[in-house]
Order: C-alpha cells, then structure tokens, then sequence
C-alpha cells in the first residue's frame, strides 16, 4: 500500500506541473480507427505536443487522422508502414492504438529505438508477451504507459486515495460488474479472441486494473464461468463471450466478484465498481461514499471533476515523457492487471481454479 500511495501523489503531482511552451514534444501515431482517432485529437488538446506522424494501413482512417491533425495546425507525415516511421530520429513519442495482437511487436520496436510509448489496453494477448514489453520497457531510454486512462479519472483518483488513506477502513470485499450492449460490428478483431484476447482481456481490463489498485496488489487465484450464450456465430465466426463471472481471491481472504455480458438492455443495470471496507463503502465511478450502520451517502471532494480522463492520461504521459518518471499507469502495474485478466480468462475456459503462479510468467 505505501508504494502505491507513493506512485499515486507522484502521479497526481505530475497532473500539475505547468507545461514549458519551449518544450515540445513530437508525437507519432500508430493506428488512428475508433480509439486512436480519439486519442489524436485528445492529444491535439495537449500542450507543448506536435503531432509529426501517423501510420494506418487503412486509407479511410488515415486521412481523416490527417485532416484532422493538419486542422489544428499540425503537418504530420502519413505512412503505412510502422517501422519507417520509427525509423525517423526526429519522433520523441509514440501512441499505439491497433488490435491487442500487435501491441507487443510495436511497443517493443518503439522502446528499443528510444521512443516513449503510450499503449492502448491490455498490455499483450499473453503472458510471455506481457513479460518481454516489460523486460523491454525496464531497459528502455524512454519510458512506457499504458492506456489505462482510469487511473486518471477525477472521481476514480479521489476515490482510490480515500482507500489508499484508510477511508474505508480495512479492503474486505470488491466488486465490479460491466453490463452493456455488445461491441460495434465494424471492427471484426474484437470477436476474434485470437487477436483481441477476449472481452475479459480486451475490455475488462480497465475495470481489473482498478480494483487490483484498490486491493494493492495481484490476485492469489480466480475461479470462472461463461461462453456465447446470445450470440453464437454473431458476427459469424464469433469466438469471443458474451458473458461470464469471475471471482478473484486476494491476500487475506479479499475476494472480487465480477461479471460482464454483452446483451443488458439499454439502462437496465450498466457499469459499477464498488469497494467494501470496514467501516464504509465506495463507488468509485460516482465517488460517494456510505458509512457503515449510517444512511445516506456523502460525496468526495474530487479535483478536476469532469474532466476528461483520456485527456489527463495523456498529459500525464507527456509530463512523464519529459521528466521520464515511471507513469502511474506503468509496464509493470499494467502486467499485473493484465495478467489478472488472464488469470480469469484460463480458469473459464479450462473450468477450474487456476493459481497465480501459473500465469506469472
């Protein structure tokens, strides 16, 4: 717990620190559809950021990122090919927002010619690769932060610093679940568990990542269920749930119960991430808090309340970029979370309890 107090106010801090209008940093994109198109003009609202590149192999995508760019005053270089444009001594950082399967093959070519990477979620499809952007990132002139943009969100933060001080009391349950309608049918990877890593992997990692901050460390073991229940061959070819159930067991008998499904009707039940203490419990999302044997709830104080947490993600990266700080958000912090995911990815489909030493690679 005090090392991730420690990295949360440095994190925090690093929120803060004015940006130097004379210190720019050049900024390559790599994959610009649905979220990296998002992040481009997120980032475009950074100060202090020039935006030199942008690679996507498809035509569509890769103009609209252009126009984009050269509309906010940018004069970026579009390319197709990822390794000519890490090729370029003048890029300071890259943004990687393609399919999970490539997530492992360009962070690394990006760390090991000196870039700082920022890499959309999950960090890999498997555990060895998790382990080798790792390894690539601990020996690395810049640094690596994973897209993992709700460690940044205002009411997440107030609401994981009030754990983190002892707000709630002692961590005795967690518990999350993400009810949706299924994913957009354009992206044909996201049903390819193959190339995504599955929902649980792909998705439910924001959501993980968040309650392994909370518990303050990775998971002992995790026991699971799920399958295609609604939409079998929808898409066609589809091998990715649409729904299951986790539970996680921590350290000191702390257990996470976790759900996600693909077919809630629209308003029906949604997203929640809750943590039970000893004395009261939190909803991180709305960072209200209900003490113990009392009625009512009492909501936080919260910084940067609305706030978009894309945006105060990648300022973080670029401050980090600057000063090279180990990003809150980190290789190792996103392993762990990724990994946890895993956890309960093998325990589904292998039907059994699965140990943490098994993925821990």
């Amino acid at each position: 717990m005090d090392h991730t107090r420690r990295t949360f106010v440095l994190a925090s801090a690093a929120l803060l620190q004015a940006q130097s209008p004379n210190d720019t940093v050049r900024v390559a994109f790599i994959g610009v559809g649905n979220r990296g198109g998002y992040l481009l003009n997120t980032m475009l609202k950074v100060p202090g950021v020039k935006v030199v590149a942008i690679c996507d192999i498809d035509p569509e995508n890769l103009k609209k990122a252009m126009d984009a760019a050269s509309a906010a005053g940018h004069s970026p270089e579009a390319y197709t090919e990822f390794r000519k444009l890490l090729d370029r001594k003048d890029i300071d950082a890259v943004v990687i927002a393609t399919p999970v399967d490539l997530h492992k093959e360009m962070s690394v070519a990006a760390l090991e010619v000196g870039k700082h990477v920022y890499c959309e979620k999950p960090l890999a499809i498997t555990p060895e690769e998790c382990r080798i952007v790792t390894n690539a990132a601990a020996s690395a002139k810049g640094i690596f932060q994973a897209g993992l943009q709700l460690r940044h969100e205002p009411n997440r933060v107030a609401s994981m610093k009030f754990i983190h001080e002892g707000g709630i009391g002692k961590v005795v349950f967690l518990q999350a679940y993400r009810h949706t309608g299924d994913l957009p049918r354009q992206y044909p990877w996201y049903f390819d568990r193959r190339r995504s890593g599955d929902n649980i992997v792909e998705q439910a990692c924001h959501i993980i990542d968040l309650m392994v901050w909370a518990a303050g460390t990775h998971p002992l073991r995790a026991y699971g269920s799920g399958g295609i229940n609604l939409y079998k061959d929808d898409p066609p070819g589809r091998t990715t749930m649409d729904n299951y159930s986790v539970i996680y067991e921590f350290p000191d008998d702390v257990r996470f119960s976790f759900s996600h499904m693909y077919f809630d009707p629209p308003g029906f039940s949604g997203i929640k991430e809750r943590v039970f203490g000893s004395q009261a419990a939190i909803d991180l999302q709305m960072a209200t808090i209900i003490e113990r044997g009392k009625k009512g709830e009492n909501k936080l104080d919260v910084p940067n309340a609305g706030q978009d947490a894309g945006l105060l993600s990648l300022t973080a990266f670029i401050d980090n970029a600057r000063g090279r700080k180990t990003p809150l958000n980190s290789a190792e912090s996103a392993r762990i979370s990724t990994l946890t995911a895993m956890l309960g990815r093998k325990s589904i489909y292998e039907k059994r309890v699965v140990e943490w030493r098994e993925i821990d690679v």
